[in-house]
């Protein structure tokens, strides 16, 4: 009796045993990382860009550089077929040369009071017309031509030689890299010893070098969500083998105590 007792308890025991869940772990989420203890991290950027468009409807007739090619300010990078506004300029000319030659005539028999003075307005005025229309074929004549603004490299060709172009088409990207530029964000508690002129260095990934650069200069604002500011810098110095896009760390730290 006494066996069958303890057998039955054994039982319930274990019934018990298999019926409670089994306790999980409580994981912790680990504690985010301040602004201070993260890697500030920079991109290396143009201080000159542009996308060249073409400003009238023409096909192109010729684009001297290609994509990662280097050219100087005032170079011309793209030629348009501008033989229609070559016409329209030459039958601009002329029309100015004729009613300068109705005017002049028309000033000489003035002076002999043989012609009225409407008539000899009417002529001025045509005179006037003729040399805008001429202008305005010079002006469309130049945008055929289209220069530099500054020395760079293409970044990326929009259109290709023969291609027909409307107004506001892109061309070609091109940026200036002479000059590399590079923003990150800081603690705003840094503005107690971070000054516009201070040197640093940033650990470029591509290529796992250290190059020199400077501040420039300072937000003018503080993110009140993560008191952090925005600080500008640029690379002190050229290195031909820095292009635009390379980012890497910043190495950055507040002065020891």
């Amino acid at each position: 009796m006494r066996d069958i007792v303890l057998a039955a308890a054994l039982l319930a025991s274990s019934a018990a045993i298999a019926q409670t869940p089994p306790t999980r772990p409580v994981l912790q989420k680990p504690a985010a990382l301040s602004l201070e203890q993260q890697d500030i991290r920079a991109q290396l950027a143009p201080r000159n860009y542009t996308t060249l468009a073409a400003e009238i409807g023409a096909k192109v007739s010729r684009i001297t550089v290609k994509p990662g090619q280097a050219f100087k300010a005032g170079q011309m990078l793209v030629s348009l077929d501008c033989s229609l506004q070559n016409a329209q300029r030459a039958r601009a000319q002329a029309e100015l040369e004729g009613a300068q030659k109705t005017h002049a005539v028309n000033k000489r028999l003035q002076e002999l009071d043989a012609v009225g003075k409407l008539e000899y307005a009417t002529s001025e005025q045509s005179t006037l017309k003729a040399r805008a229309e001429l202008d305005f074929a010079n002006a469309t004549l130049a945008k055929c031509k289209i220069s530099a603004p500054f020395s760079g490299r293409v970044a990326e060709q929009k259109a290709r030689e023969q291609q027909f172009v409307q107004p506001g088409q892109p061309l070609l990207e091109i940026l200036d890299d002479s000059s590399l530029d590079l923003d990150f964000i800081v603690p705003s508690k840094w503005l107690a010893w971070l000054k516009a002129g201070q040197s640093f260095k940033v650990a470029i990934d591509e290529n796992g070098q250290s190059y020199p650069a400077r501040i420039t200069r300072l937000g003018a604002r503080i993110d009140p969500v993560s008191q952090s500011v925005t600080v500008a810098a640029v690379i002190d110095g050229h290195f031909p083998e820095l292009i635009a896009g390379m980012s890497g760390r910043v190495l950055l730290a507040p002065p020891a105590r």
